[in-house]
């Protein structure tokens, strides 16, 4: 993981493509073992967690080019790579668990991270998971607790209880939520341990409760969908 990060660096230094393409057979090695690292996660969650088992790291690993067709900044470039392993892969909807490796400073996130959870969720799903929070609120909040060291993100909440639910809900806050995903950050003297895999592998496994509360309202709403 060294490679990565140093690679990461210097990408963030010299973000354009002319540099990128002088150091495209480096990127093309850091991205194999980046791949590899992605490989023994997934077998790793695997071992509490079935619904992964058969995933390959390109189902759960993103392209290093930006989309920059519709944002003000043009940097070609991530500063960052990542990993988000869940059911069917990364665009399939699915709570599941994420690796974001960033040296720290400036960037997406100032800094690696391991989260667990689901974002950006379709309104049908999303009605359905805050559904879930509505009955199951307690069960969500053990899960929450139950992944010690992470924190619930409520960086993208609405102010008021969504229209069609209780607003004098005791779990008012969980329905507030557009994203469910927990989080912790992740230092780089973790990534560069002998045992890291097994290390990450065994933080996943604490906030697998909650992905696994998510993916069941997932699963029912795409039912319903059907």
């Amino acid at each position: 993981m060294e490679q990565v990060l140093d690679f990461l660096r210097r990408l963030h230094d010299n973000n354009d493509r002319e540099w990128f393409d002088a150091h495209r057979a480096e990127w093309t090695r850091v991205k194999g073992r980046f791949a590899d690292f992605t490989q023994r996660l997934i077998d790793g969650i695997a071992s509490f967690d079935d619904s992964v088992r058969g995933l390959r790291p390109q189902d759960c690993t993103y392209r290093i080019a930006r989309d920059t067709r519709f944002s003000a900044d043009k940097t070609p470039y991530k500063n960052y790579i990542s990993a988000f392993i869940a059911p069917r892969g990364k665009q399939s909807g699915y709570a599941g668990y994420y690796l974001h490796v960033e040296p720290s400073g400036d960037g997406l996130l100032g800094g690696s991270q391991l989260g667990g959870g689901v974002v950006c969720l379709e309104p049908v799903v999303l009605r359905s998971v805050r559904e879930e929070m509505l009955d199951n609120g307690a069960e969500v909040l053990r899960a929450v607790s139950a992944a010690r060291g992470f924190r619930l993100w409520e960086g993208n909440k609405l102010k008021r209880v969504p229209t069609g639910f209780p607003s004098d809900s005791e779990y008012a806050e969980l329905l507030k939520l557009k994203d469910f995903y927990v989080e912790r950050p992740l230092d780089e003297k973790e990534l560069l341990r002998s045992d890291a895999v097994e290390r990450l592998v065994g933080q996943f496994r604490l906030t697998q409760p909650f992905v696994a509360i998510l993916n069941r309202a997932i699963r029912y709403a795409h039912e319903e969908m059907m």
